[in-house]
């Protein structure tokens, strides 16, 4: 065990939601061609001013919310200022006095055991512009300029790569439920940095930042490598400096980017053109209004509905699937039987032709009717993966589906019943086999029972009904 403490914070920027921009106009959208979402604003043209787009406030206010912050109800913007290339105003707006949240916290589970993440702050800034870099030649697409992100500082509580990354996945499905971002990292808009130090006490070491990782995985991975390196350094009687880092995950290490040899001055002061906002009761309700159950309410009703664990996870990591279901809960219904579906022949087939359930004709009405035709044995689970495509492709009802592929399940318990015995009565040696312990002699005579009904009576109940009467 290490006699090191390891002491971690993250700072994660997240994209928002939003059709445009934070002070401009132009569409906040990710893939356009490079410099095609661009205004004087945006460019940084003298004698442009900010126009603070209301949405984005909403937004930061529904992030307070799910991340249990107290909402800052009169703030200001500030500029940070500093001389970079992708950055032509020579600034950017962000909020550094009056963040428009403080004090919140995610909670996690890792290892069974709950933990609160503190949030110092979570506050409302602009994205400079992509970079792009060609040899000696550097590109700028100001697409990115001007859009809002949200950065969220935790407290420097967090103690391992593995509560990182809990912390990180908690803090993705809550923000992406909410609404509020798409968290996605591979197109950046979610990016992470992960501040590191190690003493042997209580008192905090000398931090290192590790940049903009790109996965949540590797915001783990990045912090271990860097505890054991920062472990190694000092082990042989070195010295922790002030560094901004970088990880390479293909040699699986954290590299040097540059020595921070003063702290930085960023001369922050109020941003001029933007008046005070000031944050009512009203604005607060209003914005909230919209909000849709969060992860673990869905998962408290989910369970009152009697979902399995794995269902419901299953469940909530398929947005779409999830949102469905949620409508299909309006209808009265056996609600395992119809998770069962969307998670097996449905999302095959909606995997299989990359499709969202929304781009299909299931309606509510007619999945119903197919898990009230299972539940009566009118349809088998083989007639489902039988009509699958049928089922998502076409307006026609269960009725007109099963009369155009003739399907005619037995569903008359006395039929079966009689089938039942006769198959008994021809199979004793089979029989006595199943009272001796032998499995095979089931399901040699549940075969006997579909060759006798030619395939058409429901599988399950047939053998349930089989087990009943072999057991008496």
């Amino acid at each position: 065990m290490s006699e090191f403490i390891p002491t971690i914070g993250l700072e994660v920027h997240v994209e928002i939601k939003s059709k445009s921009k934070l002070f401009s106009s132009s569409a906040n959208s990710y893939g356009m061609a490079t410099n095609t979402s661009v205004n004087v604003v945006d460019l940084g043209y003298p004698g442009t001013l900010p126009t603070v787009n209301k949405e984005i406030i909403r937004q930061g206010i529904r992030a307070c919310k799910v991340l249990n912050c107290n909402i800052t109800r009169k703030m200001h913007f500030d500029r940070k200022n500093y001389f970079y290339p992708d950055n032509p105003k020579n600034y950017q707006i962000t909020q550094n006095r009056t963040p428009i949240g403080t004090d919140g916290y995610v909670e996690i589970e890792v290892d069974g055991i709950k933990k609160k993440i503190g949030i110092s702050d979570i506050h409302i800034e602009e994205d400079t512009c992509k970079s792009a870099h060609r040899g000696s030649v550097s590109l700028l697409d100001f697409n990115r300029a001007g859009v809002p992100l949200i950065e969220i500082v935790t407290e420097p509580c967090i103690s391992n790569g593995k509560e990182a990354m809990a912390y990180l996945t908690k803090l993705k499905e809550l923000l992406f439920y909410a609404n509020i971002s798409d968290c996605k990292m591979e197109e950046g808009s979610m990016r992470c940095d992960a501040n590191v130090s190690i003493s042997k006490d209580e008192n905090m070491g000398t931090r290192t930042e590790t940049k903009n990782i790109s996965s949540i995985h590797n915001v783990g991975l990045a912090i271990e490598k860097e505890i054991a390196r920062q472990e190694e350094v000092l082990n042989n009687n070195g010295i922790i400096k002030e560094e901004t880092r970088r990880f390479d995950d293909k040699l699986g290490e954290t590299i040097l980017m540059r020595v921070k040899e003063t702290g930085n001055d960023y001369r922050y002061f109020i941003e001029p053109d933007i008046p005070y906002l000031v944050i009512t009761d009203e604005f607060i309700n209003d914005s909230l209004k919209t909000l849709p159950l969060l992860p673990d309410e869905l998962r408290e009703k989910y369970s009152k509905i009697g979902l399995s664990s794995l269902q419901i996870e299953k469940l909530i990591n398929n947005r779409p699937l999830n949102d469905y279901f949620l409508g299909l809960l309006e209808f009265k219904t056996n609600y395992v039987t119809a998770v069962n579906l969307l998670l097996s022949d449905i999302s095959s087939y909606l995997n299989k032709h990359n499709k969202v359930i929304t781009d299909t004709h299931l309606s509510y009405e007619k999945l119903v009717s197919v898990i009230d035709n299972l539940e009566s044995g009118a349809l088998s689970n083989k007639n489902v993966k039988d009509l699958i495509d049928s089922l998502m492709e076409n307006d026609l009802t269960i009725e007109e589906l099963k009369k155009e592929f003739k399907i005619e399940n037995i569903t008359d318990d006395r039929f079966i019943e009689d089938i039942i015995t006769k198959v008994i009565e021809n199979n004793t040696e089979s029989v006595n086999d199943y009272k001796n312990g032998h499995d095979r002699a089931l399901k040699y005579l549940m075969g006997q029972v579909m060759k006798e009904t030619k395939g058409t009576v429901n599988p399950k109940k047939a053998s349930d009904m089989l087990k009943e009467a072999l057991n008496k």
